[in-house]
């Protein structure tokens, strides 16, 4: 079965918010790395609305830094799948999930492939509560960010999740990427 992993970037006050922190070269390689050990992401609606178009046009047009444009085509290389109640149509490999959260993910598991990666702060915390994330990728940036959404927000997980730590790489920039797996 197919490994679901959620991947993000954290404040060290759990702070998500991406705007509020900055991505360096060496940030941008690492989730490149991440995504071509993939095949599917997924996201809900504004994850997915604020990484795509921007990612898919940035591999396209390849005008901005090395990392960057690097990044921006592992990511369209990979398949999509959003889950919205909401969201009329999807753009280019993307598919809409709107019912059945568990057995269409389950479904995705078990279809032959590579890693699934998943990011934000909503959908994650759902998937975490249905059992179906298998590894967690944090990378703690060195700052103290003070308000927005925080790491799983809301979840209320039916029993405590155990993570053992897998990897743990100290970036240049003083960032710790971690990588941990579920128990």
């Amino acid at each position: 079965m197919r490994k679901l992993i959620y991947a993000i970037n954290v404040s060290l006050d759990g702070c998500c918010d991406h705007t509020k922190m900055r991505g360096t070269e060496e940030l941008m390689d690492h989730y490149a790395e991440l995504l071509r050990d993939a095949d599917t992401v997924i996201y809900g609606r504004k994850t997915y609305q604020l990484m795509v178009p921007y990612w898919p046009d940035i591999a396209k047009s390849q005008t901005e830094s090395r990392a960057e444009n690097e990044f921006a085509r592992a990511f369209d290389a990979v398949g999509k799948v959003v889950v919205s109640h909401s969201l009329d149509h999807a753009e280019g490999n993307t598919k809409i999930i709107r019912t059945n959260l568990k057995d269409e993910i389950l479904k995705l598991k078990q279809q032959p492939g590579k890693k699934i990666v998943t990011g934000g702060v909503a959908l994650p915390g759902q998937l975490i509560e249905l059992g179906l994330v298998d590894e967690c990728h944090f990378v703690v940036q060195p700052s103290v960010v003070g308000k927005g959404r925080r790491l799983l927000e809301g979840m209320s997980a039916p029993q405590k999740l155990q993570l053992k730590l897998v990897e743990s790489k100290t970036l240049k920039s003083g960032a710790v990427a971690l990588h941990y797996s579920r128990q």
